[in-house]
């Protein structure tokens, strides 16, 4: 095929396919840009390959190899799961494919193709954030809830028994070691199987410990059902923080929407990684945050997700190796570019120079918190220490 193709591996169908949503949206929305591409004082056409990984790590695998080997494409695009993401880039990596990626912290990404956070790779790159982020920015919400001011937060800590769970257990990087610096005791009664089924036993233990504030990454399902057990035994935390799949709504369904009625009560927190109040414009087309978010809303009918804004930065990112490279036909040369690359999205500054590993870039976190409006959920900003360009737009209210 003639040309350059950007290859796309995204949960159109599954259940990852609400994470899928917002990159298939983007594509749409910039594809009239992505025809050509000047690089180097010549024109190239350029065409967009989209493959379905049906939320499933076998199929990203195959979906990476058609889009290698079929569609010869000069950069693979994804943002995913904890288990697809790592299909997909391993693939990338095992076939010389230059591959950009996020919606994953840092040390999972490293972790789970290999057991070293830190393991450098030749072809694939990341941007996102760290387990020692989000403890940050959790730990700023547990310090700013009212009546615990000046004393030890006791965190009572829900995890499966995933590679979720396993990494933010470790106690040798990431979430442990950052929220105990902070002074912070922690209660883990151990790994739950996910999904959920009977968490009596989490919620004694958390109860005899008085823990007033659970954290989790778990599936809003699984939150849900913690919570209702949890309010059953009067043992209601006073507040919930949460990552994971609680950084944006789930209502499209009727289950979704029990979850959502369980969980309106229990104010979870969680970590905001972009909104609309995000100061930040495209290097691409120049939209800013409030604009994209705007768009989404008016096209769709739906609020605002997080994940969009990473979705239109990996576009960017991907049209700027292209551009940027000695030879955008060659593959080593974009990921070289990739490697070296500095560039201004619509999610913020990233910058692949900086670390913690050659192939991460780091953003930064701002805590939110889920309120219950004529509209549906709204996810407010109620802490902005990492991110102070980012206005406050509520503050943080405990559960009843």
């Amino acid at each position: 095929m003639t040309g350059l193709c950007i290859g796309v591996v995204v949960p159109r169908t599954g259940r990852l396919a609400p994470l899928g949503e917002p990159l298939s949206y983007v594509l749409e929305r910039l594809a009239p840009r992505l025809t050509r591409l000047r690089a180097r004082g010549r024109d190239h056409p350029l065409r967009i390959a989209v493959r379905d990984s049906r939320s499933d790590a076998a199929t990203a695998r195959g979906a990476v190899r058609e889009l290698a080997e079929r569609e010869r494409a000069n950069i693979v695009l994804t943002m995913a799961g904890t288990q697809v993401l790592p299909a997909v880039t391993d693939a990338c990596e095992e076939l010389g494919v230059p591959c950009v990626s996020t919606t994953f912290p840092w040390q999972a990404y490293g972790y789970a193709r290999g057991g070293d956070p830190r393991r450098a790779f030749r072809w694939t790159y990341h941007f996102a954030w760290g387990l020692d982020d989000i403890a940050g920015v959790f730990a700023d919400l547990w310090e700013r809830l009212p009546g615990t001011e000046g004393t030890e937060r006791t965190v009572g800590c829900l995890w499966n028994d995933d590679l979720q769970g396993r990494l933010l257990r470790d106690q040798g990087f990431g979430f442990v070691p950052a929220a105990r610096a902070r002074g912070h005791r922690l209660i883990d009664p151990g790994p739950y199987p996910e999904p959920a089924g009977d968490l009596t036993a989490w919620v004694t233990r958390l109860r005899e410990a008085g823990a007033p504030i659970v954290t989790s990454a778990a599936t809003a399902a699984d939150l849900a059902h913690y919570h209702r057990q949890a309010r059953e035994a009067g043992a209601r935390p006073r507040l919930i923080t949460c990552s994971r799949w609680l950084t944006y709504p789930h209502t499209a369904t009727a289950a979704d929407r029990r979850v959502h009625d369980e969980l309106a009560g229990a104010r979870v927190a969680t970590l905001v990684y972009w909104s609309p109040g995000h100061p930040h414009r495209s290097g691409l087309d120049g939209t800013t945050c409030a604009e994209l978010a705007g768009a989404y809303q008016e096209t769709t009918g739906r609020p605002w997700l997080q994940p969009l804004g990473l979705a239109h930065a990996l576009v960017e990112t991907a049209h700027h190796a292209l551009t940027a490279a000695p030879d955008p036909t060659d593959r080593a040369a974009v990921a070289t570019t990739l490697s070296r690359t500095r560039l201004t999205t619509i999610a913020g500054p990233l910058d692949w120079t900086a670390g913690p590993t050659p192939n991460i870039a780091l953003l930064p976190l701002a805590g939110g918190q889920w309120h219950s409006g004529p509209q549906g959920p709204r996810l407010e900003i109620v802490t902005n220490t990492r991110t102070p360009e980012v206005p406050v737009t509520a503050d943080l209210v405990p559960a009843a």
